[in-house]
């Protein structure tokens, strides 16, 4: 007899919400994830007392009342407010786009007078393109051109794009830039979501909160020991890379990484907010993340003697890699859709998450979706 009604793999936050959900409901469960920690890319480390996002800056924002209430049910989160600025060159930007990139970019103060010159350069590419006999952006470089002017692309959107995806504008598809936000107020919030925050004490503590009273096991590769795993338990949640599950059997799902390089400095302060965006092309990392300002309501950590700042450096994904971003384009959907087939066929497998379903998911979706389930 199975000892567990679910053996839960990957113990990233999908997995662990749907471990306290299915564990409330009264079921048995044992999460298993081949990395040395659980809490998946939200996992902090700690250095010199501040929490560290090894993974990159996480969030969590939303406009789900409920889903905002679950969360701070588990842990309390702060009232931390993401205002990320834009480095090129020297030149320091606030973003998203908003009055106050636009004072620093063209000296303007009144939202006609920015409006003015944004309309006048989105005409500019609209006649650019006419003339090539083009009604509708071919790439994502004309997309951007549309949405916000050459200044702002040229600027703030096209080298940090390359640098993200390693391929020129005019080679990425226009859907990645679907809209480009231009706010014509003095507002720095980069959400307009109606809550935002981090978890105080960082995110360890939700991760250990979401699984208190779950059976856990780290350093466990279930490719590797996939049949014995599976015998423990009724069904599996699979949450790691679909492809993978099916011994790529219809070949590789492309995504793009990130290479994170964690640096612990002298300095009270380094740069004076949590990111700062490089957007030139010629820097070779797209931004600097100081973790110490993500604890806006814990003095002994912004009060450190010492800070903690991540470089990230986007680069092609490859086995043995951690993926991040699934490249969704045509060919991935098609190879995708054949990988889900199986999946949806399966009687005792359920795949969730990011990797599962090749796609990328926020925090907040991702608790929303697993707090809409509705029987374990």
């Amino acid at each position: 007899m199975a000892k567990y009604d679910y053996l839960i793999v990957g113990a990233g936050l999908y997995g662990c919400m749907f471990a306290c959900r299915a564990r409330r409901a009264g079921k048995r469960c044992l999460v298993v994830d081949r990395r040395p920690h659980l809490g998946g890319n939200v996992h902090c480390a700690e250095a010199g007392g501040i929490h560290v996002h090894e993974y990159g800056a996480h969030i969590f924002h939303t406009s789900d009342k409920e889903v905002w209430d679950f969360v701070n049910s588990i842990v309390p989160f702060n009232s931390f407010i993401n205002s990320p600025l834009a480095d090129f060159h020297g030149e320091r930007y606030n973003l998203p786009f908003n009055m106050n990139t636009f004072r620093q970019m063209w000296g303007v103060t009144d939202p006609a007078q920015a409006e003015a010159i944004i309309e006048e350069q989105r005409r500019e590419a609209l006649q650019a393109m006419a003339a090539e006999g083009v009604s509708e952006p071919r790439n994502l470089e004309e997309q951007a051109l549309l949405l916000v002017g050459r200044d702002i692309f040229e600027k703030l959107v096209k080298g940090y794009t390359e640098k993200q995806w390693g391929r020129d504008c005019k080679d990425l598809p226009s859907f990645i830039i679907r809209r480009l936000p231009v706010r014509l107020t003095f507002d720095n919030n980069y959400f307009n979501d109606t809550f935002q925050g981090v978890p105080v004490g960082g995110y360890n503590r939700l991760i250990d909160g979401l699984l208190e009273g779950v059976e856990t096991m780290t350093g466990v590769d279930f490719m590797k020991e996939r049949g014995e795993l599976s015998s423990l338990a009724d069904k599996v949640l699979f949450t790691g890379a679909i492809d993978e599950y099916y011994d790529f059997k219809f070949g590789p799902l492309a995504y793009r990484t990130l290479r994170f390089e964690h640096e612990i400095l002298p300095h009270k302060d380094y740069q004076g907010n949590a990111v700062v965006n490089y957007t030139d092309r010629e820097t070779p990392f797209t931004r600097i993340i100081e973790h110490k300002h993500f604890a806006v309501s814990e003095k002994e950590v912004l009060d450190a003697p010492v800070t903690v700042i991540t470089r990230e450096f986007p680069s092609e994904w490859s086995p043995g890699m951690e993926p991040f971003y699934p490249v969704n384009d045509e060919a991935n959907a098609e190879v995708f859709s054949r990988y889900k087939a199986l999946a949806d066929a399966e009687e005792n497998v359920v795949f969730g998450g990011r990797l599962a379903e090749y796609r990328y998911l926020d925090m907040a979706p991702i608790v929303r979706k697993v707090l809409s389930i509705q029987s374990f």
